[in-house]
């Protein structure tokens, strides 16, 4: 089975897609060891029940993905595809669902179909960037709903995910406990060769906060009432080192009415 490297390769834009390779390949931690914090941010407040975790039959965190209904995740695109675009052998990789323990609790589940947006290459320019994955049973987990409109700029927004806890690849190993940081929505100029249309422009609050290698297709969300709501998948960074420029999520409220034609015309 092919690994995934941590920076599993070069968008036409040269931003860094945030993959994760297996601990046992990651280089040691930098004087000082790797902070216990996604950068930024810190130890996840509430257990989130629609966070999974992608991951190898033997329990190695690969990517992130959000529970939208009781058999399908939303994650990114990069995620479930290999670099020359075929899908993942979706035989070879299982979720864990509802935990904040990347290797205990919640369910687990393995996975028979992976979905990646007709529009989405590794050969293209990084957008629709977004994939989903069929469960091969039902979870009791409480999926999250996709909000209803793209957050504007200057809304508050949270990142979660198991990424590394340190800015630059071979940094240090993935946490074990899922970590969560509070930004807000940037300035579209702010991203580059983004495509607003279709992305989140993620504040980086100077360098100090960010996604990281391992985040990818990990869920942004915003408060909805008492709720959360979807509203971004991890996509990719602009630069090797993650905090240093704003962060590229996938819109997911762009792509709603895709992911409903997946989940509605799939089992499940």
């Amino acid at each position: 089975m092919r690994k995934r490297s941590m920076v599993a390769g070069l968008l036409a834009a040269s931003a860094a897609l945030l993959g994760f390779v297996t601990p046992a390949a990651a280089a040691p931690a930098p004087a000082g060891g790797a902070q216990p914090f996604i950068i930024g941010g810190g130890d996840a407040t509430e257990t989130y029940p629609f966070m999974a975790s992608m991951q190898t039959k033997d329990g190695q965190h690969n990517c992130g993905a959000s529970l939208v209904a009781e058999q399908w995740l939303v994650t990114a695109g990069h995620c479930v595809t290999n670099q020359d675009d075929s899908v993942e052998d979706p035989a070879q990789w299982q979720y864990r669902i509802g935990t904040t323990d990347r290797t205990k609790g919640g369910e687990v589940v393995a996975v028979d179909k992976f979905v990646a947006h007709p529009k989405w290459s590794w050969q293209g320019p990084g957008n629709y960037d977004i994939a989903v994955a069929h469960l091969a049973k039902p979870v009791k987990a409480a999926p999250i709903a996709i909000a209803s409109a793209k957050p504007k700029e200057g809304a508050a927004v949270r990142e979660i995910g198991w990424g590394l806890t340190c800015p630059t690849r071979g940094c240090g190993d993935a946490p074990v406990k899922l970590q969560q940081v509070d930004t807000k929505i940037a300035a579209a100029s702010a991203c580059g060769d983004f495509d607003a249309k279709t992305e989140l422009c993620m504040d980086n609050q100077g360098g100090k906060v960010s996604a990281c290698y391992g985040d990818s297709g990990g869920p942004a969300v915003v408060k909805d009432g008492d709720k959360w709501a979807l509203v971004g998948a991890t996509s990719r960074g602009q630069t090797a080192n993650c905090p240093e420029k704003p962060g590229i999520y996938t819109d997911v409220t762009a792509h709603a009415d895709w992911v409903k034609q997946q989940v509605g015309g799939g089992k499940g």
